[in-house]
């Protein structure tokens, strides 16, 4: 992990099994809704795979609906990193939901962690709650 003094935590998880707790202190950050987009997890071929898995990916890669979503939700979040930054806040959590936590949400939240390493010089901690992975980058 880099110097930084700001930690971005992006999690993916299941709406049915309730949002996640940000357990800093200072609570707040995005959650955003994936169940817009299409679902893999619905086809036969994916149903054993994650967001994580190259087949997924490939498939959430040619939704343009997902570009879109992508296109979003970094804006959103590069906002945010900024004012952090900016502010000298230590936190920001970013949670991706979807029905299961397993294909679309784990994806997006993936997306999310190589952008802000690509762009920013802050800590990520990635946790996909229902899949039971979490590291930092």
């Amino acid at each position: 992990m880099s110097s930084a003094t700001l930690t971005i935590s992006i999690t993916s998880f299941s709406f049915k099994k309730g949002y996640p707790v940000d357990s800093s202190e200072h609570g707040g950050g995005h959650v955003f809704d994936c169940r817009a987009i299409p679902n893999p997890g619905v086809l036969e071929e994916y149903k054993q795979l994650t967001g994580q898995d190259a087949e997924v990916a490939e498939y959430l890669d040619k939704q343009s609906a997902s570009h879109e979503f992508i296109s979003h939700t970094h804006a959103i979040v590069k906002q945010s990193v900024e004012r952090y930054l900016e502010r000298r806040f230590t936190h920001l959590m970013v949670s991706f939901g979807c029905t299961g936590g397993q294909h679309r949400s784990v994806y997006f939240a993936e997306q999310l962690a190589a952008y802000c390493k690509s762009k920013f010089k802050v800590n990520i901690v990635v946790h996909h709650r229902e899949q039971g992975v979490d590291y930092k980058l």
